[in-house]
């Protein structure tokens, strides 16, 4: 069987595999073929046969097609508490007396009303009987319920920013400078690398574009001034520089919340599941102690157990004043980003009480457009936008579904009883870990965060004492770092590692080791901070 076809096939085949087993007791049978449907998604997701986007649209339209997204029974009314004896005897005392006759209501024509046919019970109001049928309509409403939420906006917004870097050239502009400023040392020029992508981290929730569209074209460059090319000297330069661009975005695609677009997904789906919300500057100030520590040491870590054989690297800091020469003075277009991206910024960590991120996005994207940063021509003819927006929107949808079917509460009662005994604090980070690790078998952040997230945070919020909070931000947090373990685990991952200056087993010996490293210390340093935050 080809390639093409297996992927195609094999959702299908998970589908109705796990459609036809028994329904497990506590579940509706449309709540266990909604969950046949979620799982063929995700490995649609993780196998992509077709677009993601088509896989989600798909997956929506299926389950509105079918009534799948029923929500279950609700569970009886538990009987009355018995009485007390003494309650009871002096029933049992009335008991004895003659019963008194009701009195009969007359109608208007003073009349009894009829008796109810002998034999012949009266019928049930509607509600007794359980819940109404979910309509067409209703269905159809939750299907398109996604394209309505914030951050699914946020996300397509972020996307602008990123191509308004792109066109006014703003981001390589930063980049260069900053090699020059620095590169003069191979370990400055690490450190040059880090910070071009913090700097363009808060404004482009995309790291693909961010790190493999903005920052590979420039140090792609860098190793040919030495001679060290995937075929010949690699650990020269080129080795070290890779390396440290693609562990250094997975430090910034978790130290903001707008670094990476999984991060909004997974805000949207912890706004829905576990009713927390968590600020853009929350989200950076919980994560910052580490990020701090993650970002300072990347590029000197990378140095000693990854080293370059140059240490001294003159001939960049000319190749990048060249290029600077090339670009000419900082233009008119320029300054208006970087003007709308710092008024962007400041909103959001300072304005949340004022303005939904989402509003400040869709602000900045207006001043983007009026000042002729882009048009909206370009608005409309960015495909990758648009696709994310669908793609996104799909999939807060169908995670939403798993909790609409009862699926995530009856997930949530079976861990609970399971885990009686456990310290809270232990359960969090066993699941964090297990969260964390877990990822080895996806090719995709986003199918990670759409597949177990909603699971995740279900479990967690069964565990009686659980600091839900806590637990959701270092789930969230994990998103970005396990962007390290694999050379498919995020969006750049590919990109550096089909450079050819990392061979395979140095990616997967160096993304263990710093995988392990990432999630030591957000557990040893991040969740004592959580704690301090989140009392």
């Amino acid at each position: 069987m080809k390639t093409s076809v297996w992927r195609a096939v094999a959702p299908i085949v998970v589908a109705v595999v796990i459609a036809i087993l028994p329904v497990p007791d506590g579940l509706t049978p449309k709540a266990w073929y909604y969950f046949a449907l979620f799982t063929a998604v995700l490995v649609g997701l993780i196998l992509e046969p077709l677009p993601a986007a088509a896989i989600g649209v798909f997956g929506v339209t299926a389950a509105a097609a079918l009534l799948l997204v029923q929500p279950p029974p609700a569970k009886p009314a538990k009987p009355p508490a018995e009485k007390p004896a003494a309650v009871a005897t002096d029933n049992a005392r009335k008991a004895d007396s003659p019963p008194k006759v009701p009195a009969v209501a007359k109608d208007n024509e003073g009349k009894a009303p009829a008796a109810p046919s002998a034999g012949k019970p009266a019928s049930p109001k509607p509600e007794e009987g359980g819940p109404k049928p979910l309509t067409p309509a209703e269905a159809i409403r939750w299907a398109l319920s996604g394209f309505s939420d914030g951050t699914v906006w946020l996300i397509f917004i972020a996307y602008m920013f990123a191509m308004g870097y792109e066109k006014t050239g703003l981001g390589r502009r930063l980049g260069l400078r900053l090699v020059k400023a620095l590169g003069k040392r191979t370990l400055g020029l690490g450190y040059a690398v880090a910070l071009s992508d913090l700097l363009l981290s808060p404004f482009i929730p995309s790291n693909t574009a961010r790190s493999g569209g903005t920052i590979y074209p420039i140090i792609e460059n860098i190793p040919g001034l030495y001679g060290s090319s995937p075929d010949n000297e690699p650990r020269k330069i080129g080795s070290y520089l890779m390396w440290t661009a693609i562990a250094t975005t997975s430090v910034t695609s978790s130290l903001f919340l707008t670094g990476l677009a999984p991060n909004l997904l997974a805000l949207s789906l912890v706004q829905k599941g576990a009713k927390v919300g968590i600020s853009w500057s929350e989200w950076f100030t919980g994560f910052l102690p580490v990020g701090a520590i993650l970002f300072l040491t990347v590029p000197y870590l990378t140095y000693k157990l990854f080293p370059p054989t140059i240490k001294v690297s003159a001939d960049v800091h000319r190749w990048a004043g060249e290029e600077l020469e090339k670009l000419g003075r900082i233009t008119r277009r320029e300054i208006l980003m970087a003007v709308t991206a710092v008024f962007a910024l400041l909103l959001w960590i300072f304005g949340g009480d004022y303005f939904n991120a989402t509003t400040v996005a869709l602000m900045a994207l207006s001043l983007m457009i009026v000042t002729g940063v882009v048009t909206w021509n370009d608005v409309i003819g960015n495909k990758q936008a648009w696709n994310v927006l669908v793609w996104f929107g799909t999939l807060v949808t169908l995670a939403e579904g798993l909790n609409r079917v009862g699926f995530l509460k009856w997930v949530s009662e079976a861990v609970a009883r399971s885990v009686t005994g456990v310290p809270v604090m232990t359960m969090v980070v066993l699941l964090v870990v297990f969260f964390f690790l877990i990822h080895y078998i996806f090719a995709s952040i986003t199918a990670h965060v759409t597949g177990l997230l909603p699971v995740m945070l279900a479990t967690g919020m069964a565990v009686p004492g659980m600091p839900v909070k806590l637990f959701a931000m270092l789930l969230c947090y994990t998103l970005g770092i396990m962007g390290i373990l694999t050379p498919y685990a995020t969006g750049p991952s590919p990109i550096y590692y089909g450079s050819g200056y990392i061979s395979r087993t140095a990616y997967w010996s160096l993304g263990l080791f710093f995988g392990l490293y990432f999630l030591a210390v957000l557990v040893v340093v991040g969740v004592p901070y959580l704690r301090y935050l989140n009392p």
